[in-house]
């Protein structure tokens, strides 16, 4: 404690017991995609080759050549926050990472701000992209995976189950648009399952401007659909559900999709893209959950508990190794309730008042003896999620004139 000589008021800082739950970002997609070995890659401004002997390399005509960026390494999880920094790593737009390139392009130009990408050489190398989603285990902040062009079983299965073991973070997936409408399983390889509350999948693919080729070109929509993601996280609030959104930079779809088509498609999992009068839109916001596990029925509600479950596990890491007692257990109380108030006041709660949005309980009751000697403190936690209206009913009455 300070010494204070003379008569007077002083002001002394007092740092809190604990620090606010801060929430986690919940918009930084990981995408892995083809690159191959020859493409060409951009000049460096200023950088000119040497040769072995370090002496400058020369074209025809006398003049020094210049040094173009170097490829990334293939298997390396590498962040990239704009378009402009992919194109110094992996090359711009060309047909040796068309597909990858226009998934990155579509991330930002829809609203990401932020991703990381892990190139492979050839196409083979992602029949079964397991092992090269095992590279994204490390990097945490992660929250979005896409493998865009990704349509078979094995694919959709592996990304699946890597979004599920980490538990924070979500597949976004590309239906196969050469299926008809009709044909679910074409579409949706992998069925509903708990697993699969981790993924959400699109149909059918979209048509965007192709420099490669000069000319509209169909491209799968996932790389555009994380930057929807991230927009609608940063404009409302990962607690809305990322639909009846504009694909920016689309031109159309695959195939058009009739209203009664989309009835099939809606209640197996299927988020299908639409054209309105010319404005292609994201109609859909469902999770590959099945009936047994309709909380997750949404992929708004499926990311907002990811977002709480990570932000309240960082935001409590106060409590290792302090004192199990009551004041432990009225500091966890206050911390998360805090945080689930604040969330309540944004209106990603449900209920007119927070004891109807959400409980927090840690006591003797949630903390017997037998789990305080096994060295661990729990905490119930309760929220109620608001779920998106996915069906706007009206009820009309027409009076007749008498």
């Amino acid at each position: 404690m300070p010494q204070y000589l003379s008569p007077g008021v002083y002001v002394e800082y007092v740092p809190p017991a604990s620090l606010p739950v801060a929430g986690v970002a919940t918009s930084v997609a990981g995408f892995i995609g083809v690159v191959a070995d020859n493409v060409t890659m951009p000049q460096q401004p200023g950088q000119f080759q040497n040769d072995s002997d370090g002496n400058p390399v020369l074209d025809d005509q006398g003049n020094p050549v210049p040094a173009p960026y170097e490829l990334t390494t293939a298997g390396e999880p590498t962040l990239i926050t704009s378009w402009e920094e992919f194109k110094t790593r992996f090359g711009d737009f060309q047909e040796g990472n068309k597909i990858l390139a226009h998934g990155v392009y579509g991330f930002f130009f829809n609203g990401g701000s932020r991703c990381y990408v892990l190139r492979v050489a050839a196409a083979t190398d992602i029949d079964n992209p397991a092992e090269e989603l095992e590279k994204f285990e490390t990097v945490d902040e992660i929250t979005i995976v896409a493998v865009p062009g990704a349509i078979s079983d094995i694919q959709h299965t592996a990304i699946i189950a890597h979004c599920a073991k980490m538990g924070d973070r979500v597949a976004i997936l590309d239906g196969d648009a050469d299926q008809e409408p009709s044909n679910v399983s074409g579409i949706r390889p992998v069925g509903r399952s708990q697993q699969a509350s981790y993924a959400a999948i699109y149909y059918p693919w979209i048509k965007v401007f192709d420099p490669v080729s000069n000319a509209p070109d169909t491209i799968p929509p996932s790389g555009h659909l994380a930057g929807i993601y991230a927009r609608n996280d940063a404009t409302r609030g990962v607690f809305k559900a990322p639909a009846n959104e504009v694909i920016v930079n689309a031109l159309d779809v695959s195939r058009p999709i009739s209203k009664a088509q989309q009835d099939g498609l809606n209640p197996e999992g299927i988020n299908v893209i639409r054209s309105f009068k010319g404005t292609i839109k994201v109609w859909g916001a469902r999770t590959m959950a099945d009936d047994a596990n309709a909380d997750f029925r949404y992929v708004s509600t499926r990311r907002y508990f990811n977002y709480l479950q990570e932000s309240i596990d960082d935001g409590t890491q106060f409590a290792v190794f302090e004192p199990n007692n009551l004041a432990l257990w009225q500091r966890i109380k206050r911390t998360v309730g805090d945080f689930l108030l604040n969330e309540w006041r944004d209106g990603a709660l449900f209920g007119e008042t927070p004891e109807q949005a959400f409980f927090v309980k840690c006591d003797a009751e949630t903390n017997p003896k037998e789990v305080r000697e096994l060295g661990q403190v729990v905490a119930l936690i309760g929220v109620a999620i608001v779920k998106p209206a996915e069906f706007v009913i009206f009820r009309i009455q027409q009076t007749a004139g008498e």
